[in-house]
């Protein structure tokens, strides 16, 4: 007997109560799951489950986390069911845009109040990264931020921190004061040896041209260190 032949689910065959475009566009965006959201995106399932349960399989592969599922390359989505490359490439494109969102709505509060507020503005930048990366954060007289300069990138002790480059940096912007700022993808929070060194170096070159080291902010994907909060600096 032949295999019977059947068809991906797509949502347009779908019953009306059941398709998530006709329920955002009814009931509005905050009416859908994450995996309806992403069941849009993709437009149809594989041939033995709905785009919305397809999803649902992904989330729960990354327990039920947006951030995490935002850390899958295209090949590691692929590798479902139902996932090809442009499904892949559209949900990768997707969860950029939601990442630079929330950058933008960082850069948009400008003024530095808190160790906190270095933290929203710096997390979606580097938070999620899988190597390091080491930032400066240039600000005026009302603390608010100037500009933003990537320093290093791959860890501090294998790239050399050009302190005259931060300087030089600062005297061009008109800079007061200076947040220095760098990730640990491991989830460590503690400040290794390099760090310290790197953070009074600065320090003290900064205070010659009275450029002021406000803050040094170890992020990590939850959480931050905070040099000055714990007396460090």
């Amino acid at each position: 007997m032949a295999e019977e032949h059947r068809t991906p689910f797509t949502i347009k065959n779908w019953a009306e109560d059941d398709r998530p475009r006709e329920k955002l566009i009814q009931k509005g965006k905050v009416s859908l799951s994450d995996a309806e959201l992403l069941a849009i995106l993709i437009g149809s399932g594989s041939r033995d489950q709905s785009a919305v349960d397809l999803c649902k399989k992904i989330l729960s592969g990354t327990g039920n986390s947006l951030s995490e599922l935002g850390k899958l390359s295209i090949n590691q989505l692929t590798d479902y069911k139902g996932i090809g490359q442009a499904k892949a490439v559209a949900i990768v494109a997707a969860l950029e845009l939601g990442r630079r969102r929330r950058t933008e709505e960082a850069l948009e509060k400008k003024k530095i109040t808190s160790s906190a507020s270095v933290f929203e503005l710096m997390q979606p930048i580097i938070g999620e990264l899988p190597h390091e990366e080491f930032w400066i954060i240039y600000l005026n007289n009302s603390n608010k931020v100037i500009d933003q300069l990537q320093l290093s990138k791959g860890g501090i002790t294998g790239t050399l921190v050009d302190v005259r480059l931060v300087l030089k940096k600062a005297l061009e912007l008109g800079a007061t004061s200076i947040i220095l700022s760098h990730n640990h993808p491991s989830g460590n929070l503690s400040p290794s040896s390099a760090d310290k060194q790197l953070t009074q170096k600065l320090k003290t070159a900064g205070e010659s041209l009275d450029i002021k080291i406000l803050d040094h902010i170890i992020v990590t994907e939850k959480s931050y260190f905070s040099f000055a909060d714990e007396g460090l600096l």
